[in-house]
């Protein structure tokens, strides 16, 4: 009897571009200078991105460039949300609680990273050199660069389907 093996390879049939992007602006607002800039038509999704049954939601933008057979995600890295913090039973003001913040990432190993870019293509995204210098070009955006996603440990996060 054979024995076969599957590989992760096999199961690689979209290749993607991975651009990292350190920006302060809000999720809209990028999205908004990166159609400007690079002549896209991102628009945010109908629903977020959720993660461990509605503990983290993760706004997302989406473009399928029909054309050139190339899809566009814009996702953000962070989701923050409000808990209520409840004091120890044992503290001097026993009655004490309050709201603090707890922030989650899509990719955990790249906490600093603000959005992702994922540019899907059956083949190798053109100029991916090109499209970097735009973004980068952009006064909001501190700094982009590409992302090997090979090197992350979390990058089943990336799959959007």
């Amino acid at each position: 009897m054979a024995i076969h093996k599957l590989f992760e390879d096999d199961f690689e049939d979209d290749t993607y571009t991975l651009i990292a992007i350190h920006c302060s602006a809000e999720d809209y607002r990028l999205a908004y200078l990166l159609n400007s800039n690079l002549n896209l038509r991102l628009a945010r999704k109908e629903e977020d991105l959720d993660y461990n049954y509605m503990e983290a939601s993760f706004s997302i933008y989406e473009w399928n460039d029909e054309k050139n057979f190339v899809k566009w995600n814009l996702v953000a890295n962070t989701s923050k949300k409000e808990v209520e913090q409840v004091a120890s039973a044992g503290s001097l003001f026993s009655e004490q609680t309050g709201k603090r913040t707890v922030s989650k990432y899509l990719i955990p190993e790249q906490k600093r990273v603000d959005y992702f870019v994922k540019i899907s293509s059956e083949n190798h995204v053109k100029s991916p050199k090109i499209i970097l210098s735009n973004i980068n070009a952009i006064a909001e955006v501190i700094t982009a660069y590409i992302v090997d996603a090979n090197q992350l440990k979390s990058k089943n996060n990336l799959i959007f389907e």
